[in-house]
């Protein structure tokens, strides 16, 4: 399958928990990280769900 790299830009503070326990599951919980994961419908969809704070990366 393809994979997707994910960087996060944004700062989970002030961020409701369930949009903060999705960067965890993104594997993201510093600012600048980046995660390299699968390219999956579950996947893309936490995506969608935090998008304000990521960026996809090529």
């Amino acid at each position: 399958m393809a994979k997707i790299k994910v960087k996060q830009t944004g700062s989970p503070i002030r961020r409701t928990q369930d949009q903060r326990a999705t960067l965890i599951g993104l594997g993201l919980n510093k600012m600048h990280r980046v995660s390299e994961l699968e390219d999956t419908p579950e996947v893309r969809g936490m995506i969608r769900k935090v998008q304000h704070m990521v960026e996809v990366q090529d």
